[in-house]
């Protein structure tokens, strides 16, 4: 195992933003960077053993900046959206930052996604990693306590990327995160996601309003566009949906907090698959529907359709729905997750 480290770029008052690269004995490459805990390139080999990046991102700190697509990003404190940017603890009222029309979405106007993180590497004879810690302030956009995370990326000699999270606060609060990682398996620049074939290990979503917004209806995917419980490309039934897939997918298992296969992707023409596990109960399915024309690294622009976004999370709008899992956040309690993305070849 290898990690390359160097200076990403530098924010005002002279800090440093670091990437790492981690390498395996298989020739993949992870590039972290420590502002928002950004997964910024990921290099998997097709096939043919030719290596390619599969994440959209940006070549430069001021990218990551200015961008607003949370390319790669660890998204908090809040995953998704919250109604009208408010919800209740214990009878009061918090007010959140309003930045997705009246409703709060990804964790405010700055959100982790814009924290520069505080880093350290490991490294172990099958694996190599980055630490990532950040402390967000209480009242930070809205949300109350001190908030404590740790984020902890791992590439192991399996071809996995491990995403491991903790948690612990002062005071009574919520707490969903994730990564915004956009993957194109054909290559980060290579055309339409549309005939990736995908399956997805849900029976049922939430069901949205046209602000996406959860009704607090549960609905069944069978027999209707949503149904992707059975391997199919991803344009196949997208048109019946109008601008793409931006839905929450509850996972099927037997247990709460179970690592257990949430989906899996394959790119025909490469080869490239990807497995996802994770503990949370669900997973966002977004289709890259705002692509429209970004300019992304290597002088790569992103339109629409050009990458897919699988986030394992919490329901949105959770606080607000009492029939949904509690993502409330005890003193005392610690919040664990875990992610892993398992790549092969067909």
């Amino acid at each position: 195992m290898i990690i390359e480290k160097g200076v990403f770029g530098t924010l005002s008052k002279n800090r440093n933003i670091d990437f790492f690269v981690l390498k395996n004995k298989a020739g993949a490459e992870a590039k972290l960077i420590s502002f928002g805990a950004t997964l910024a390139s990921l290099k998997m080999p097709d096939k043919n053993g030719k290596l390619a990046d599969i994440v959209l991102g940006y070549d430069d700190l001021a990218g990551y900046i200015g961008g607003k697509c949370y390319f790669g990003c660890t998204v908090g404190r809040f995953a998704n959206r919250i109604a009208d940017a408010k919800f209740q603890l214990d009878g009061r009222e918090y007010n959140l930052a309003t930045n997705d029309g009246r409703h709060h979405i990804h964790g405010g106007i700055k959100g982790f996604n814009k924290a520069p993180w505080q880093p350290s590497v490991f490294e172990r004879d099958d694996c190599c990693g980055v630490i990532f810690k950040y402390l967000s302030p209480d009242g930070e956009e809205g949300y109350p306590g001190n908030l404590e995370v740790t984020v902890t990326y791992t590439l192991t000699n399996d071809n996995e990327l491990k995403i491991g999270y903790q948690a612990a606060t002062d005071k009574k609060t919520i707490l969903n995160l994730t990564n915004n990682s956009y993957f194109n398996l054909a290559g980060h620049n290579n055309g339409s996601i549309l005939s990736h074939k995908i399956k997805i290990n849900a029976d049922e979503i939430t069901a949205v309003d046209n602000s996406y917004i959860p009704t607090g209806i549960i609905k069944s995917v069978k027999d209707t566009e949503f149904d992707l419980t059975s391997s199919k490309p991803i344009g196949e039934n997208i048109a019946k949906l109008g601008i793409g897939y931006d839905f929450n997918y509850i996972l099927n298992k037997s247990t709460p907090m179970e690592l257990s296969l949430a989906a899996k992707v394959v790119e025909p023409q490469s080869g490239r698959t990807m497995e996802i596990f994770t503990t949370e109960p669900a997973i966002q399915f977004y289709t890259g529907n705002f692509l429209n024309g970004v300019k992304g690294k290597t002088g790569a622009v992103y339109k629409k359709h050009g990458a897919f976004c699988l986030e394992a999370q919490h329901y949105p709008d959770s606080p607000n729905q009492p029939n949904f899992p509690s993502v409330v956040l005890q003193p005392g309690e610690i919040y664990r997750q875990l992610t892993i993305h398992k790549f092969s070849v067909l």
